[in-house]
C-alpha cells in the first residue's frame, strides 16, 4: 500500500480552500436549485439533471450513478485519481504549495502502470515544447509553421503545441539520458523498435497535445509538414488505458469555461480548426479529432450545454455523412445546428482568408436548424422527383423520432408540415411508426412461480441480517443528519418524578446502544458510533462534517446525508404550507429507529438459536434452547406491539 507522503496539516489547507462548486463547475455545468446547484451527471448518461452539489455541506450526490462525496472524491471519480492525485490536482488549482515528507508520490505512481502512461505524455511534452522555443531546428521549422498560420505565441503555450525533432531518435536518447523508464513511453506509443533500432513515432512532426477535461495530456496528435502525399498527413496516439478517442474531445479542457459561458459548442473536424477559430476570437470549440462522432463525445459535450453547431467543410461527401452525426446527436437530446463552408475551405483555412470580424459574421449568420439544413441538402439531390422527395420526408420523419423530448418533436413535426406542404396527422402518425420500432414494447409477460410456499433457511437467514444491517444503516443516518439536535424526553429521577428534558437526539441512541450492550454487526458503523461515543465523552456533538474528510467514509456518509426527494427550501415559502418532514418529528423517529433496531436484533438472535437447535440432539440442551427462543419470542412481540407490526412467523 503506498504511504500517503502529504502531511496532514497541508491536506486541511485544501480542504478548506477547496470551493466544491468551483472545482465542479470545471466538468458539469451547475446551475443554481436553492441553496444548492444541480446539473446533469457527468458519470451516467441521464436527460433530467440529478447531479446535485451542495456547497454548505461540500458534497455532491449523483442520484443517476449512486456515487457521493466531497471535492476529492469527486476528482478521483471523474479523472480516476488516486487520493494523493486528487489533492496535488486542487493544490495546483488553488496555488497550494506541498512539501511533502518523503520519497514524491510521481516517484511512487511512475511504478503504477496508469500513472506511468501519464508521466510518459508528460515527459514528452515538456521535451517537445522545449525543442519548439529553444532548439535551432523547432524555431525555423515548427515555430515558424505555427506563426505562418498566425498563432499567436499566447495560444502556442495554451494549447502547448510541440515539436519533434528530425533525428531518428531525438526523444529516446533523452529518455535514456535523464533515465527515463522506456517502456512507458513505448506504451504510450511515443517511441517505437524496429530492426534498425528504437525511432520516435513523430519524428519530424509538430505535435499537438491531447489533454484530458482536468488539463492532464493523454495523447498527441502529430503532423508533418513534407508535401509528399505518400507520407500520412497527421499520426496519433494509440489507445491506452487513459486514452479513448470515443470519449475525448480536442480542445475540451481549454473550451469548457466558454462553452458554459456562451451556452454553445462549436464542433469542428481538426486541431488546427480548432486553434484557428480560437485565433478568431471563437473559444468555445472542440473538435472531434477526425474521427466519426460518436456519444461519448456528445455525452461529453452535453455535461456543458446543451446546444450544438456542428460546422462542415465544403465538400459535397463529407456533408452527405454529417447525417449520422447530426441523429446521434439529437437522440442525446441536444439542439443542433449546422454551418457549411463554402466550397473546398474549413474553418481553418476561411479563418485565414477572411478578417476576424468577418469570419465571426459568418458563423453567426450562416447557422441552420437540422431540419432546414436536411431538407435543403436532400431535396438539392432529389430534385423534382416525388420518389425521392417522399424518401426525404422519410429520412427526416427517421430524425424526429430520435428526438427524446414530445414537444421538441411536435415544433418539428408542425416545421417539416409546412416546408413540404404535407399533412401533419400524417407525419404525427409516421413518427409514431417510427417511435414504436426505436422503443422496446412496453408489455412483456410476466410469470409468477408459486411452487414454493416457503422460504429455505438461507433465505431466511438472508433476510433476518438484511433487515438488521438496515437497521443498523437508518440509526448512523440519524445521528449524521440530527445527532446534535434536541428531542424531548420525559426522564425520571431518583425520587420517582417525571420530567421532560431536552437531550441530543445522538446521546440518546448512544445511551440505549450503550444500556443494552449492543454493538453494530457492520464494522464501518460501529467505528462511526465509536467517534460519535468518544465526541460525547469530551463534550463534543459531532455530526456529519466530522467525517466528510475520511476517503474511506466520505460517499458512505453522503449517501446517508443526501436525498434526491428533498423538498427546496423555498418550497414552503411558496406555498405557505408546513410539509411534514423528518425534522419536525424526531423524537418519533429516534424512538421508532430504536425500537425497529432491538427488534431486528432480537429476531437475529432468535435465528441464531434455531440454527444452533439444529444441532443438539440431547432433549434436555434442545428444551433449553427452546425456553431461551420462547423468551426471546416474548420480547420480540413486545417490541413488535409498541411499532404496531403484526409478526405471522
Amino acid at each position: 500500500m503506498v504511504k500517503n507522503l502529504i502531511p496532514q496539516e497541508t491536506i486541511a489547507k485544501i480542504f478548506d480552500s477547496a470551493d466544491i462548486v468551483d472545482v465542479i463547475s470545471d466538468f458539469v455545468n451547475l446551475k443554481k436549485s436553492g441553496s444548492n446547484f444541480k446539473g446533469l451527471s457527468p458519470f451516467s448518461n441521464e436527460k433530467t439533471p440529478s447531479f446535485m452539489v451542495s456547497p454548505a455541506k461540500g458534497i455532491f450526490k449523483d442520484f443517476s450513478s449512486g456515487k457521493g462525496g466531497n471535492v476529492v472524491t469527486f476528482l478521483m471519480e471523474h479523472d480516476q485519481l488516486n487520493y494523493p492525485e486528487a489533492l496535488k490536482w486542487l493544490a495546483r488549482k488553488y496555488n497550494i504549495e506541498i512539501i511533502e515528507e518523503e520519497l514524491s508520490n510521481e516517484q511512487i505512481a511512475a511504478n503504477n502502470s496508469r500513472e506511468g502512461l501519464y508521466l510518459a505524455q508528460q515527459y514528452a511534452n515538456a521535451f517537445f515544447k522545449d525543442q519548439l522555443f529553444n532548439s535551432d531546428e523547432g524555431k525555423s521549422i515548427g515555430l515558424s509553421y505555427f506563426k505562418s498560420r498566425g498563432y499567436l505565441e499566447t495560444t502556442i503555450k495554451e494549447f502547448e503545441l510541440g515539436y519533434s525533432p528530425l533525428k531518428m531518435d531525438a526523444l529516446h536518447s533523452k529518455a535514456i539520458k535523464d533515465g527515463y523508464a522506456i517502456e512507458n513511453l513505448e506504451k504510450a506509443g511515443l517511441v517505437k523498435k524496429s530492426e534498425k533500432g528504437w525511432y520516435d513515432f513523430y519524428r519530424g512532426r509538430v505535435i499537438f497535445p491531447i489533454h484530458n477535461i482536468t488539463g492532464r495530456i493523454i495523447g498527441f496528435g502529430g503532423r508533418t509538414l513534407r508535401t509528399d502525399k505518400k507520407v500520412a498527413k497527421y499520426f496519433n496516439s494509440p489507445e491506452s488505458e487513459i486514452y479513448n478517442k470515443s470519449k475525448v474531445l480536442y480542445g475540451m479542457y481549454q473550451a469548457k469555461n466558454s462553452i458554459i459561458k456562451e451556452d454553445c459548442c462549436f464542433l469542428v473536424e481538426g486541431y488546427t480548426d480548432v486553434i484557428s477559430m480560437n485565433k478568431s476570437g471563437i473559444k468555445n470549440v472542440v473538435s472531434s479529432s477526425g474521427t466519426s462522432l460518436t456519444e461519448g463525445q456528445i455525452r461529453l459535450i452535453k455535461r456543458f450545454t446543451n446546444n450544438i453547431i456542428i460546422l462542415y467543410d465544403g465538400d459535397a461527401a463529407g456533408i452527405n455523412a454529417s447525417f449520422r452525426g447530426i441523429d446521434l446527436v439529437l437522440k442525446q437530446g441536444l439542439t443542433v445546428k449546422v454551418i457549411v463552408f463554402p466550397e473546398n475551405e474549413d474553418p481553418d483555412s476561411y479563418s485565414n482568408k477572411i478578417s476576424t470580424s468577418e469570419f465571426q459574421n459568418f458563423l453567426y449568420e450562416n447557422q441552420k436548424d437540422f431540419l432546414t439544413f436536411k431538407a435543403e441538402m436532400l431535396l438539392n439531390k432529389a430534385k423534382k422527383d416525388p420518389v425521392k422527395i417522399a424518401e426525404t420526408i422519410k429520412d427526416i420523419v427517421s430524425s424526429i423520432a430520435i428526438i427524446p423530448d414530445p414537444i421538441t418533436r411536435s415544433i418539428f413535426i408542425k416545421s417539416t408540415s409546412q416546408t413540404f406542404d404535407i399533412d401533419e396527422q400524417m407525419l404525427i402518425q409516421e413518427v409514431n411508426k417510427k417511435l414504436k420500432k426505436i422503443s422496446p414494447s412496453n408489455y412483456s409477460p410476466s410469470v409468477q412461480d408459486n411452487s414454493k410456499s416457503f422460504l429455505p433457511s438461507k433465505a431466511i437467514d438472508k433476510g433476518v441480517k438484511h433487515k438488521l444491517d438496515t437497521q443498523e444503516k437508518d440509526l448512523i443516518r440519524l445521528m449524521l443528519n440530527y445527532g446534535s439536535l434536541s428531542i424531548p424526553l420525559e426522564i425520571k429521577s431518583e425520587n420517582g418524578e417525571t420530567s421532560e428534558e431536552q437531550y441530543p437526539l445522538a446521546q440518546f441512541i448512544i445511551e440505549e446502544m450503550l444500556t443494552d450492550n449492543l454493538n453494530y454487526n457492520n464494522s464501518t458503523y460501529q467505528n462511526i458510533f465509536n467517534e460519535f461515543v468518544d465526541g460525547l465523552e469530551n463534550g463534543l456533538l459531532i455530526n456529519d462534517q466530522h467525517f466528510i474528510q475520511n476517503p474511506n467514509l466520505t460517499s458512505l456518509v453522503v449517501d446517508l446525508t443526501t436525498s434526491e426527494n428533498t423538498l427546496s427550501e423555498n418550497w414552503e415559502k411558496k406555498h405557505q404550507i408546513q410539509t411534514k418532514t423528518e425534522p419536525l418529528r424526531l423524537k418519533q423517529a429516534a424512538i421508532e429507529s430504536v425500537f425497529i433496531y432491538k427488534l431486528r436484533v432480537t429476531e437475529n438472535l432468535i435465528l441464531e438459536k434455531q440454527m444452533q437447535l439444529k444441532e443438539f440432539v440431547n432433549s434436555t440442551e434442545s428444551d433449553i434452547k427452546l425456553e431461551e427462543i420462547n423468551e426471546l419470542m416474548k420480547v420480540r412481540n413486545i417490541f413488535a406491539k409498541e411499532l404496531g407490526i403484526i409478526i405471522t412467523q
